[in-house]
């Protein structure tokens, strides 16, 4: 059996990637982002499924929606300018290590 910890970064990179889609969308406007962005949509949730067969569901999804938010906001900064400042990095190592702390005192 595949490591449910594998599904799970997978499905929180694919949330990065419809998330990023979203904005590409233009509200649904354009065609091949928004088939692209709810492909990834489908699949990240379809990985998530996966390893909250084995993964409490308070944790996988905890995980899932912080390495989402962290990707996301990390993509902001490269692709849109997004700001640096410090407060904000500093929430976003925030949760990097609730995700890490959730990983290391998961059961699964």
């Amino acid at each position: 059996m595949t490591n449910p910890w594998f599904f799970l970064v997978i499905a929180g990179l694919l949330e990065v990637g419809w998330a990023i889609g979203l904005k590409y969308t233009q509200g649904f406007s354009k065609p091949m982002p928004s088939v692209l962005t709810v492909i990834a949509m489908i699949a990240s949730f379809y990985f998530l499924s996966q390893a909250l067969k084995t993964i409490p569901v308070g944790t996988g999804y905890a995980v899932w929606t912080g390495i989402g938010a962290v990707g996301t906001a990390i993509l902001g900064i490269v692709l849109f300018a997004e700001s640096t400042a410090l407060p904000r990095l500093l929430c976003i190592g925030l949760i990097v290590a609730g995700i890490a702390g959730l990983k290391l005192f998961s059961p699964a």
